[in-house]
């Protein structure tokens, strides 16, 4: 469903009303989840977004969004978790395994057969058809896709395992997967098994490869763009699987022994210190904890993994940091009410003195090189000038008409050569240009035609440039360039009051510079840990406008101008950011 891109149609802050029906909602869908549970995936107060978009099919989803990730979708009035969703709640939906050269076409688009089952000592899970079912890789519990059963478990054995398993819903790596932080599945280990059942599981994995005997073909049937099924070719049959596989193919480390808040714990610690040690300097001190959280910390954090204080032991940013000031790295203090700021480090302390800044795991770079959406590069933008009506005889000389766009240079030299060519350098001072009737209509106001005889070089250049309508050229790498007329708007950053007398940052003109307003908007979530929206801008056609809640001038400088590396001259705004130790 989500194997092209989607087309968003709005995005909006849920009401609280919505929030307590969705709450409900997802108790009814998953009977098997807690309460507690359920609280934690529907936060009471924390920032949660409906997008409402169109699948490329023309399918009408409802998709929740918290943290910036997307949590849930809706189709047809049926509620259905995410991957990120199943990440934290591996035990929500029954699993079904496959194998792990299966998710590139899972991700295709295509559909799960049945011989693409794994099948375990203890047997497939029991469903019935049209359940909603979780699959995941050998070796790894953490679900790569859902789907609903295409017939009962019963029904799968009696076929002999062929045929149609799964319709595929939604995978990692899919546009609504691309929509959130793009993170790779945890790993998860497989449920433990008793030792008989150990004893007995290589057998077991040996039946199956003798029921499934000699098919060599490849278990999915996916859908090409003009609709039809096709089928590709298995590399591997299970009879040829490693024999590692008959125990599930766990190689469990030490971080598999961990739990998920434990990991989360350790990836805080790790950001916190390759923060202090690499990107924040004496003379950034004091910094805002928000400052340091959103700009330097969670650009430390590992491709492929996504920082959430939320889900580690401290819950809260203000408690970890104490934690860090009681064990003297930093000094915090509250440079004025409600706002806590980094006023001291020790960069001679041990844990920073020590830490070793760690390398890309060749693992993560591999999962994340085929999904990984091509980096942001700044548009080149060039001013260029329009030939008017006005104007039409100075420059048709040269080979130009009326709507001609030109660089200042090209009309710079122009203008030379047309004053060259027709004599009006005058002879005694050759810094002076004779102005003869064309110029005289064409760069002299009125009360100047029977005055003005004479002008300099840079006088009547700066004149001639004046005349010419603005225009200007925007190309994009790899794309071929855009020329309208009139100026390029700035990125625009406003702060504005709303009735709540709370302060919003406004942005808007983001397309203009090839930016997505809604990825922008999410990063920007993430980063500052504040609610986002997306609206149409007042009074602009076709444009969009992100509202951060509070004053997120100095974030959205930092992903402008150092990230996104776009020209300051196209920004502005920039200057209302808070100073240290200012309420925002």
């Amino acid at each position: 469903m989500f194997a092209k891109a989607f087309r968003v149609k709005s995005n909006t802050a849920i009401k609280g009303s919505d929030r307590k029906k969705l709450r409900a909602d997802v108790k009814t869908a998953f009977p098997t989840i807690g309460t507690d549970q359920v609280s934690e995936l529907v936060p009471g107060k924390e920032e949660l977004n409906i997008v409402k978009l169109y699948a490329y099919k023309g399918d009408a989803v409802t998709v929740y969004v918290s943290g910036g990730n997307p949590i849930l979708f809706e189709l047809e009035k049926n509620l259905y978790p995410t991957v990120y969703t199943l990440w934290s709640y591996p035990d929500l939906l029954p699993t079904f395994t496959t194998w792990p050269l299966v998710l590139e076409k899972l991700v295709g688009g295509a559909d799960l057969m049945l011989p693409g089952l794994v099948m375990s000592p203890a047997g497939l899970p029991q469903v019935q058809k049209g359940d909603l079912c979780a699959i995941s890789l050998v070796g790894n519990r953490a679900p790569v896709a859902i789907g609903v059963a295409a017939m009962s478990t019963a029904e799968m054995l009696t076929s002999g395992l062929k045929g149609r398993g799964f319709s595929v819903l939604h995978t990692y790596q899919d546009h609504l997967w691309r929509s959130g932080n793009k993170s790779s599945p945890p790993s998860i280990a497989p449920l433990a098994l008793d030792s008989a059942d150990l004893s007995e599981e290589k057998g077991s994995v040996q039946v199956d490869s003798t029921l499934q005997g000699d098919m060599r073909h490849m278990i999915l049937e996916g859908e090409e763009e003009n609709g039809e099924a096709h089928q590709a070719c298995e590399e591997k049959s299970l009879s040829e699987a490693p024999e590692d596989t008959s125990t599930g193919g766990l190689n469990q480390d030490s971080t598999d022994s961990k739990t998920l808040q434990e990991q989360m714990d350790e990836l805080l610690q790790q950001c916190f210190l390759h923060a202090l040690k690499c990107r924040v300097k004496k003379a950034d001190l004091p910094l805002l904890t928000s400052t340091f959280l959103g700009s330097h910390m969670f650009s430390c954090c590992p491709e492929g993994r996504q920082l959430d204080i939320r889900k580690s032991s401290y819950k809260k940013l203000s408690k970890f940091l104490q934690q860090m000031q009681q064990e003297q790295i930093i000094q915090v203090k509250e440079l004025s009410k409600g706002v806590e700021s980094i006023v001291a480090v020790d960069w001679k302390h041990p844990r920073i003195t020590s830490f070793v800044i760690p390398e890309p795991s060749p693992t993560s770079q591999t999962i994340q090189e085929g999904s990984r959406e091509q980096p942001y590069h700044p548009p080149d933008i060039k001013p260029l000038y329009c030939v008017p009506a006005s104007m039409t005889l100075l420059f048709q000389e040269s080979g130009h008409k009326k709507g001609s766009f030109l660089e200042g240079s090209e009309v710079r030299t122009i203008i030379i050569n047309y004053a060259k060519k027709n004599d009006l350098v005058d002879a005694d001072n050759k810094n002076l240009v004779k102005l003869d009737p064309i110029l005289c209509d064409c760069i002299l106001e009125k009360n100047e035609q029977h005055t003005v005889m004479k002008l300099p070089w840079d006088s009547l250049l700066t004149r001639c440039l004046e005349k010419l309508q603005p225009a200007y050229q925007v190309t994009f790498p790899g794309q071929e360039p855009i020329v309208k007329k009139g100026k390029i708007c700035p990125i625009d950053i406003t702060l504005a009051q709303r009735a709540s007398n709370k302060k919003v940052t406004v942005v808007r003109n983001l397309e203009a510079y090839g930016l997505d307003p809604y990825s922008v908007a999410a990063i920007l979530q993430q980063r500052c840990q504040a609610s986002t929206t997306v609206t149409p801008a007042p009074g602009a056609k076709d444009s969009l406008q992100v509202q951060i809640q509070g004053n997120q001038v100095h974030h959205l400088g930092w992903l402008l101008l150092e990230e996104y590396q776009l020209p300051r001259k196209h920004i502005q705004g920039l200057e209302k950011a808070p100073k240290p130790g200012k309420k925002k």
